[in-house]
């Protein structure tokens, strides 16, 4: 059982010269009791919940891939689950999935049925758990900034075979990884890397069936010396489905994932 005082997240230090940031939102499957409290579903079909809403064993794949690297990047990691609250939606009503039950404190499940009570106040979630977090992880960016003149932030995901029905964008290809953008933190180089790194793990996909990096609001659209992408990882390719364990195919994706970062590593920008 984890203690009560497990920090919600976590900093693992990386090389000083690093200016690369593995971030892990969606990993885990912790909900701390006064989470839990607000939560309607019974403990078993909770359990189903998190087999879904999970991206399984991506934590482990960014510390395979951080020990192999030739260069230690950072890693963030979010030691609660996205059911406590996603750190990468928007906290207000810029946030499209909202349309689902899945802003920043999740009222629906993946299959669009009750979690929470629709009438739910976001607000001691978003004090407790949101704020704290997107400030360590502006501060971690500011930190690669002035250590290095540069931060790449790569996200990393895993997504299901087949789509859910909270998905707004399923309908589109499901490659076994798709590489998320954005137009002004994506540069061409850091995309061609992601492609390169990859390619031994099977066709490479952009922006479907999930599009988009994450970037701290501080610095989103107005500081380009932050490079970003997001990795989502089709689940058939490392693990059983749903919620089960990882297979070979986790070695392999570690081993492009730290291609990755030391292709980013090396890179003048």
């Amino acid at each position: 059982m984890p203690h009560a005082d497990e920090p919600p997240f976590e900093l693992l230090p990386g090389a000083p010269g690093s200016p690369v940031i593995l971030h892990v939102p969606h990993s885990a499957r912790r909900i701390p009791a006064g989470a839990r409290a607000g939560i309607v579903l019974d403990d078993a079909a909770l359990e189903r919940e998190l087999d879904h809403i999970t991206d399984a064993h991506t934590a482990e794949l960014a510390e395979a891939a951080a020990r192999s690297a030739g260069v230690t990047p950072w890693r963030f990691v979010n030691r609660v689950s996205r059911l406590v609250v996603d750190p990468e939606r928007f906290p207000d009503e810029r946030e499209e999935m909202l349309a689902v039950g899945m802003g920043a404190v999740y009222t629906r499940t993946t299959h669009r049925e009750a979690l929470r009570p629709a009438d739910t106040d976001p607000g001691p979630l978003i004090d407790r758990y949101f704020r704290p977090y997107a400030r360590a992880m502006t501060d971690a960016v500011a930190d690669r900034l002035a250590a290095t003149g540069r931060a790449v932030i790569v996200d990393v995901h895993s997504y299901p075979t087949a789509a859910l029905p909270y998905e707004l964008h399923g309908e589109g290809p499901r490659p076994p990884v798709c590489l998320g953008t954005d137009s002004f933190h994506t540069p061409p180089a850091l995309l061609r890397a992601a492609r390169e790194a990859f390619a031994s793990c099977g066709e490479t996909g952009l922006d479907s069936p999930f599009a988009g990096t994450y970037v701290p609001l501080r610095f989103h659209g107005v500081d380009a010396r932050v490079g970003a992408l997001m990795v989502e990882i089709r689940r058939d390719t490392y693990m059983s489905e749903p919620g089960g364990p990882a297979g070979p195919g986790l070695g392999r994706l570690a081993a492009a994932l730290a291609a990755l970062v030391d292709a980013v590593t090396g890179s003048a920008g």
